[in-house]
């Protein structure tokens, strides 16, 4: 590409083994250790094939957004993409959405790791938990880059190893090999109604309760830039991520459904926590609130430094304020990091004082957010395809798989679950808040590129 940009200004301290391990990690979050339960309540052992196909979905997003990012590696990523395919207000519109959807979800993890860290300590006060978790994160992303990528590593690792564990302890007890177990067979796939008790419309429940725990994915092509070798980093890491996730969630799902009676689960309970207690592990519960809170935690770590690189961004390219370019002598973007935690504060004050009125509505905002995100990765990798293979093909060195036509296959399905969420009851205020902050994004996109065709 001859409109290359220049070269960033950012630290190149991550290793391979940091992106990697990002890219698994990034997405094995509290939505696969608790949220998955609501997903087999809807679905019952139909939510594999749900799992497969948000799992395919995001995999076709991941390949298109891996081409774009080794032949153009940025630490705005997909914003930059954007901007390059569509135009200003496109990476303008990509960009702080995706920032406003990091730093309220941010929230939520926060909270989520404070409500745990004060049932084993009641006398520190929630609030306080979530200044300790702000303060230190804050601290470890504001330090060298590289210690942002040993947090991570460190975290990716244990919940990597949590979910190996379980899926080993699982397969035993499948066949019986564990003491006091004996074979299960088939008869919980099977028997209450079937693979699909509630036919294909489950199923199609099941994809539109757990698609969003595919989101975290698209952080490990943030990073990329800040690697010694992005081009072979960024591929690398996109190859591993969506083969073993798939492999992770739908074989820990495919475990659970055959261990249990899906009519066992709770929405709001832990799936896991309830296989390990059924195969006599002790303290089951405890193991897993440990690795629920290192999840939420490590989200919560790689959300303020996506959040804070696409801010950085966004500011490079004018279309945020200037000042959050000061870099430190270590290449890390303080003020933008400053920034996105600052706001990170506000949506967890907001979570704790009004977590079913403000908060909610803020929540809401950024529900389909992600949609709408992956949508314009499609978007642009379609345009930027072809220029690419025009003016620098020797660039493509990760191309998307069967070119053009999975393309607009994914973007295709993206379309069909916004429309399957506007005729659910309670996915349809996600869709249309999130379709609000967008359209006022877009407005504010709208009236900055008059006012520059006018100056």
């Amino acid at each position: 590409m001859h409109d290359s940009l220049p070269a960033e200004p950012l630290s190149h301290g991550l290793k391979q083994r940091h992106l990697t391990m990002l890219g698994l990690g990034g997405v094995i979050g509290a939505g696969l250790f608790v949220g998955s339960g609501a997903g087999i309540a809807v679905a019952g052992p139909g939510i594999v094939v749900s799992y497969l196909i948000a799992g395919a979905i995001a995999m076709l997003v991941m390949r298109m957004l891996g081409e774009m990012s080794a032949a153009m590696p940025a630490s705005g990523s997909f914003s930059v993409h954007a901007e390059r395919a569509l135009g200003r207000w496109a990476g303008f519109s990509v960009g702080w959405l995706y920032w406003f959807l990091l730093v309220v979800v941010l929230a939520v993890e926060a909270t989520g790791a404070a409500k745990i860290a004060n049932g084993w300590a009641p006398g520190v006060p929630q609030w306080a938990w979530v200044l300790i978790f702000m303060v230190v994160f804050t601290g470890a992303n504001l330090a060298a880059v590289k210690n942002f990528g040993e947090f991570e590593f460190w975290f990716a690792a244990l919940k990597i190893f949590a979910i190996v564990a379980f899926l080993v302890l699982g397969l035993l007890a499948v066949f019986g090999v564990l003491p006091d177990t004996s074979a299960v067979g088939l008869s919980n796939l099977t028997g209450r109604g079937g693979f699909l008790p509630a036919g294909w419309s489950g199923v199609v429940s099941g994809v539109l309760a757990v698609i969003f725990a595919f989101g975290g994915l698209e952080v490990v092509t943030i990073a990329a830039a800040e690697s010694d070798d992005p081009v072979r980093a960024v591929g690398r890491a996109v190859r591993s991520a969506v083969w073993r996730i798939l492999f992770f969630y739908v074989g820990s799902m495919l475990v659970i459904v055959t261990l249990l009676p899906w009519t066992s689960m709770k929405p709001g309970q832990s799936p896991y926590v309830a296989v390990l207690d059924s195969i006599g592990i002790p303290s089951a519960g405890q193991i897993m609130n440990i690795v629920v809170f290192v999840a939420l935690l490590s989200a919560l770590n790689a959300n303020l430094y996506g959040s804070s690189r696409m801010i950085f961004s966004l500011a490079e390219r004018g279309e945020a304020p200037r000042g959050l370019l000061k870099v430190s002598g270590g290449g890390v973007p303080r003020r933008a990091v400053l920034a996105s935690v600052a706001f990170g504060f506000v949506s967890v004050l907001l979570n704790l004082k009004w977590p079913d009125s403000v908060f909610l509505y803020m929540l809401n905002a950024v529900g389909a957010v992600l949609l709408f995100v992956w949508a314009l990765i499609a978007l642009s990798q379609v345009r930027l395809r072809r220029r690419i293979e025009r003016e620098a093909p020797e660039t493509l060195t990760l191309r998307m798989w069967a070119f053009p036509y999975l393309s607009w296959a994914a973007l295709a399905a993206m379309a069909a679950v916004l429309v399957l969420m506007l005729f659910d009851s309670t996915a349809r205020p996600q869709v249309l808040w999130s379709a609000g902050a967008t359209a006022v994004v877009l407005l504010v996109a709208g009236v900055r590129e008059w006012r520059t065709r006018r100056v």
